[in-house]
């Protein structure tokens, strides 16, 4: 294969190369033969045998714009404006939000979103201390009360004076364990803000990264869109007119977008659209394994 496309396809143990390559009679499925070529090959090239009957292809690593138009098949669907905004990006095109896009994606990157406490559990402790100091409190009045009357009326209260100091330990520590169980509910709430502030900072980001996106794809697809639509009317196979550039089939839509793209890597042709493989590779002047 030719340098900026790829060297060297291997189907089991043979190897065939060249700027077209022709893998009608090797019954291949395409999309394997397509997974290959985004795959690295085997360390040591094709020295040797791993017992994989899969195809390995040995390219450089393909551009973004593959994922949208380095398999052309029957049927496919092509986003064509996303396909098209990639195809000016292998070529060298930039947009204005670029920059603004990058630091967004940084952003985005580096923001953590905690995960929302548990603020039923501690709610939940919390109301119960507060039903238990409630309860201990009544208690404990009720007691001092019994042995203020006892002294008052000269009877022997040193058991109730017992009942009372155990009453006001218990009553001290519930106190403790409600304290304890508001920091709690606070220290909960305040992670539930963050982790709520978080995701509406991350709304926000997606949401301009979004409008970035669009805008930046509006942008590239407008450069490259009159390259595009010559490309439409000389596909081989193609309608006679089309209406509208971005509702063409698909198997249309991606060899025009292809012909638009700079290519480092195979396109993996699975359509009857060219006299022979080597006619395809001319046309979009890139290699191409037709399978």
């Amino acid at each position: 294969m030719s340098g900026d496309g790829g060297r060297a396809v291997r189907v089991d143990a043979e190897t065939a190369s060249g700027r077209a390559v022709d893998l009608r009679d090797g019954g291949l499925d395409p999309e394997r033969v397509a997974a290959a070529v985004r795959e690295e090959p085997p360390p040591g090239g094709f020295a040797g045998s791993d017992g994989d009957r899969g195809p390995v292809v040995d390219c450089p690593r393909p551009r973004p714009v593959h994922d949208h138009v380095g398999l052309v098949r029957p049927s496919m669907c092509v986003r064509v404006r996303t396909a098209l905004a990639a195809a000016a990006r292998s070529r060298g095109g930039e947009a204005p939000q670029d920059e603004a896009l990058a630091d967004v994606r940084d952003e985005l990157a580096d923001l953590t979103v905690p995960a929302p406490p548990d603020l039923d559990t501690p709610r939940e402790r919390l109301a119960g201390t507060d039903d238990a100091v409630d309860r201990i409190r009544e208690r404990v009045a009720a007691l001092r009360g019994r042995v203020q009357a006892g002294r008052e009326a000269g009877r022997e209260v040193g058991d109730l004076e017992d009942e009372l100091a155990e009453a006001t330990r218990e009553l001290s520590e519930r106190e403790t364990e409600r304290t304890a169980a508001r920091e709690a509910v606070e220290r909960a709430e305040r992670l539930a803000r963050e982790s709520r502030d978080a995701r509406e900072r991350r709304r926000r980001l997606e949401d301009r990264r979004a409008n970035l996106e669009r805008r930046a794809r509006a942008h590239l697809v407008e450069r490259a869109r009159r390259e595009y639509e010559d490309a439409l009317a000389a596909v081989a196979g193609g309608p006679e007119t089309v209406d509208d550039p971005f509702a063409v089939d698909g198997v249309t839509a991606a060899l025009a977008v292809g012909r638009v793209a700079a290519f480092r890597a195979p396109v993996v042709l699975a359509c009857d659209r060219f006299e022979s493989p080597d006619a395809a590779a001319d046309w979009l002047d890139a290699t191409v394994i037709r399978v």
